[in-house]
C-alpha cells in the first residue's frame, strides 16, 4: 500500500512537470503536484512506525549496478512532514510571473528529494541529490520577483556544487572502500579500518550536506536564494528539501560509518552546529524582509538539528545507546515543528506579499484585517519558533536542553564539557530566536495601517491557518505522535527512545525523575489561566478608562510615522554585537537654496556578512579572471581552433601509446 501510494505521488509529480513543460494547464499540473504531496504523507501516515517494503529499481542501473528504494521510519517521519507545506504550497501557486517555470521547479524538487529519502545506490543518490537542487533554482529563477535572481541563484548553484562534488569525493571513498556503491556495503567497509579513513568520508559529508543545510560558511546563500523567490518556494525549501538534506548528513554518518566516526568527530559536529546557530539567528534578528528572516531561521534550525546529531554521536561514542537514541528522535521532532511553523510563515509572507506588493517587515495592520483563523495560525507558528509553550517547538527546544544535560552520562571530561557549552550556545540561540519572532509577528502583521490594513486572500489565510493549527496538533498529541517513531535510531534497531519518552499525558526525556512536562495539559491550564486578568477586567469596569497618548521623545503628536520599524526593533541588538554585524550606515542630504531646506533624505543601513568578503570574494574574482584570460579560446579564428583540435589529438595519442 504504501510503495504503490509513493509511486502515484511520483506519477502526479511527473505529469505536473510534463504539463509544466507544455506549458498549458499549469493549474491542473499545481492540482495534481499537491496531490502527489497529499499521496506521500498518506503513504507516511499508513506506514509508521515501520520502513516501506523495498523494491528494485532495475530500469535505474547507474554504474552498471541497479538501486533499491525503501524509506526508512525516520526518512518517513521527515519526508511526510515536509510534504504538509508543499501540499499547500502547490495548491496556492506562485506570485510570480513564471508559474509554468515554478511548477516543474517544484517537480523537479519533490522528485529529487523522494530519491535523495529512498534510494540505495551512490550514483542514483548524486543524481537525486542534483535534480532537488536544480528544482530550487528553477523555482527561484522561473519566478521573477527581484532584479538579480540570477546572480543569487547562481551563488546558490556554486555553494550547492561544492557541496556535490564533496558528496561525490565522499561517495567514490566509500565505494571504494566497500567495492561497490551499494548503500548496504558502505557501512561493513569501515570495520577494523584506519580513523582517517572515515573521518575525511565524515568531513565529505559534513561539507556536501552542510552546504543544503546552511552550516557556517554556507548560510550566506540563503537570503539571497531566499529572497529572490516566493514565500511558496521557501516553503518547500525550508520543508521537504532541508528535511532530506538533514536525513542524508544523518544517514551517511550513523548508518554509511557505524562507529567509524569517534567522539571527536561528535565534539566538531556540536561545535558547528551551535556556531551556525548562533550566526544565522543574529543575522535574522537585523532583517527587514520576510523571506530572508526566514531564510537566516531556516539555517538556524536546521543548525539546531545538526547539534542533536553531534550530541547523538557522542553518547554513541560513550556506549550509551538509548541517550544516542534520545538525541536523534529530538532531531527529528525539531524538523517536523520546524517545517510546519516554517511552511505557514513563508505562506503569510505570499499572503501580505498579495495585499501589500511587497515583503517588507512593516506595520500594515495585517492581523486587524483579516480573520482569526488567519491570525491564529500565523501566532501558534511564530509561538512555535520562538520555542514558547505549549507550541511544537517548544516541546523538542525543551528536549533538546533536557538532552544536552543528560551530558554528565558521559565518561570523558571533553564530552561533558562540550555539551555544557552546547547548552550555553542554544540557550542565547533561542533567546535572540524568541525576539527575532516577537519582531516579525509585532512589526510584520500588528499596527495600523493607513487605509485600514492590508487584507490577504482567503485562500492564504485558510492555509495559514491550517499549518498553524498543524503546529498546535503536533504539540498536544505528542504522547501519541511519537509512538511512530519506535525504533527509529538507525545504528540500533533494538534502541527505541521514543518509548522512554512518554509516561501516559508527560514528556520526559527517559527517566519523569529528570524532568517532565505536559504540552497536552498546558493547553488545557493555559485557557484557565486567562480568567485572572478576565476578572481583574471585570472588577475595574466601575472605574473609567482614561486614554492619553504614549509618550514618543517630546514629540506632541503620535501617528504611523513614530511606529517601531524592523530596524529600530532591532537596532539596539545590533549595537550590542557590532563585533558581528560591523553595521554601515550612510546618509545623504539633497538641499535647496540653503542647508536649512531639505529637499531629500537618503538613508541607507545594513550589515556586512562574515565569509563572504574573505572567502567567497577572492573565489569569485579568481574565477572572473580566468574567464577574462580564456576569452582568447573565443576569438573567432578557425586556425586558433584547428590548433587546439591538433594539440588534443596529439595529446590523445601519446596517452593511448605511453
Amino acid at each position: 500500500m504504501a510503495n504503490d501510494l509513493i509511486g502515484l505521488a511520483t506519477l502526479f509529480w511527473l505529469v505536473a512537470g510534463l504539463i509544466a513543460l507544455a506549458g498549458r494547464g499549469v493549474v491542473l499540473g499545481r492540482g495534481l503536484a499537491g496531490l502527489g504531496c497529499l499521496a506521500g504523507m498518506i503513504a507516511a501516515i499508513l506506514t509508521l512506525p515501520g520502513a516501506s517494503p523495498p523494491v528494485a529499481l532495475p530500469v535505474f542501473r547507474i554504474a552498471d549496478e541497479g538501486s533499491g528504494f525503501t524509506l526508512s521510519p525516520a526518512a518517513l517521519w521527515l519526508f511526510g512532514f515536509g510534504l504538509a507545506p508543499a501540499m499547500l504550497a502547490a495548491w496556492l501557486g506562485s506570485p510570480g510571473r513564471g508559474g509554468r517555470f515554478w511548477l516543474f521547479g517544484l517537480s523537479m524538487s519533490l522528485i529529487g528529494a523522494l530519491g535523495v529519502f529512498g534510494v540505495t545506490q551512490g550514483a542514483a543518490f548524486l543524481v537525486a541529490w542534483e535534480v532537488m537542487s536544480l528544482g530550487g533554482a528553477a523555482m527561484i529563477l522561473g519566478e521573477r520577483l527581484a532584479e538579480g535572481a540570477g546572480s543569487r541563484a547562481l551563488f546558490m548553484l556554486g555553494l550547492l556544487e561544492v557541496g556535490a562534488v564533496a558528496l561525490l569525493a565522499a561517495v567514490l571513498v566509500l565505494g571504494t572502500a566497500s567495492g561497490s556503491l551499494g548503500f548496504a556495503g558502505f557501512a561493513g567497509a569501515w570495520r577494523g579500518a584506519a580513523l582517517y579513513g572515515p573521518a575525511i568520508a565524515g568531513g565529505l559529508l559534513l561539507v556536501g550536506f552542510g552546504a543544503k543545510l546552511g552550516l557556517l560558511p554556507f548560510y550566506e546563500w540563503f537570503p539571497g536564494a531566499y529572497g529572490a523567490g516566493s514565500g511558496a518556494t521557501g516553503a518547500v525549501l525550508s520543508g521537504v528539501v532541508l528535511n532530506a538534506a538533514f536525513f542524508g548528513l544523518a544517514r551517511g554518518l550513523l548508518v554509511w560509518l557505524p562507529g567509524g566516526v569517534d567522539e571527536g568527530f561528535g565534539i566538531a559536529l556540536c561545535a558547528i552546529g551551535v556556531i551556525s546557530a548562533i550566526l544565522t539567528t543574529l543575522y535574522a534578528f537585523q532583517q527587514e524582509d520576510w523571506r530572508a528572516l526566514l531564510a537566516f531561521s531556516s539555517a538556524e534550525n536546521a543548525s539546531v538539528a545538526v547539534t542533536a546529531l553531534g550530541a547523538s554521536l557522542l553518547f554513541e561514542a560513550g556506549h550509551l545507546p538509548l541517550f544516542a537514541g534520545l538525541a536523534f528522535t529530538v532531531a527529528l521532532l525539531h524538523l517536523a515543528a520546524h517545517a510546519l511553523a516554517k511552511g505557514a510563515l513563508f505562506l503569510a509572507a505570499d499572503g501580505v506579499f498579495a495585499a501589500t506588493g511587497g515583503y517588507a517587515i512593516r506595520q500594515d495592520g495585517v492581523l486587524r484585517a483579516n480573520t482569526p483563523l488567519f491570525g491564529m495560525g500565523a501566532l501558534f507558528a511564530a509561538m512555535s519558533l520562538a520555542a514558547m509553550p505549549p507550541q511544537a517547538g517548544f516541546v523538542s527546544e525543551w528536549f533538546m536542553f533536557q538532552t544536552v544535560f543528560q551530558g554528565f552520562h558521559l565518561p570523558g571530561l571533553a564530552e561533558r564539557l562540550t555539551l555544557v557549552l552546547t547548552g550555553a550556545g542554544l540557550a542565547l540561540t533561542a533567546a535572540i530566536a524568541f525576539a527575532t519572532f516577537v519582531k516579525l509577528f509585532g512589526v510584520g502583521l500588528q499596527g495600523r495601517a493607513a487605509d485600514g490594513g492590508a487584507r490577504l486572500p482567503a485562500r492564504h489565510q485558510s492555509a495559514v491557518g491550517a499549518l498553524g493549527l498543524a503546529v498546535l496538533a503536533l504539540a498536544v498529541g505528542m504522547p501519541v505522535w511519537l509512538g511512530a517513531l519506535a525504533r527509529v535510531w538507525p545504528a540500533h534497531d533494538a534502541i527505541d527512545a521514543a518509548a522512554h519518552m512518554t509516561d501516559g499525558w508527560i514528556l520526559v526525556p527517559l527517566s519523569a525523575g529528570f524532568a517532565f512536562i505536559s504540552p497536552s495539559k498546558l493547553v488545557i491550564v493555559m485557557p484557565l489561566l486567562a480568567l485572572v486578568p478576565a476578572a481583574a477586567i471585570l472588577l475595574c469596569r466601575r472605574r473609567p478608562a482614561r486614554r492619553v497618548p504614549v509618550w514618543y521623545g517630546g514629540s506632541p503628536r503620535l501617528d504611523r510615522r513614530n511606529a517601531t520599524t524592523a530596524l529600530t526593533f532591532s537596532n539596539s541588538l545590533r549595537t550590542f554585537y557590532s563585533f558581528v554585524y560591523r553595521p554601515r550606515a550612510e546618509t545623504g542630504v539633497e538641499t535647496s537654496l540653503s542647508p536649512y531646506f531639505v529637499k531629500h533624505l537618503r538613508f541607507e543601513h545594513d550589515v556586512a556578512p562574515i565569509f563572504g568578503p574573505a572567502l567567497f570574494g577572492p573565489v569569485v574574482r579568481l574565477v572572473h579572471g580566468l574567464a577574462r584570460r580564456g576569452r582568447v579560446l573565443q576569438s573567432g579564428s578557425l586556425n586558433l581552433y584547428l590548433g587546439i583540435i591538433g594539440l588534443l589529438l596529439v595529446a590523445i595519442l601519446v596517452v593511448a601509446l605511453f
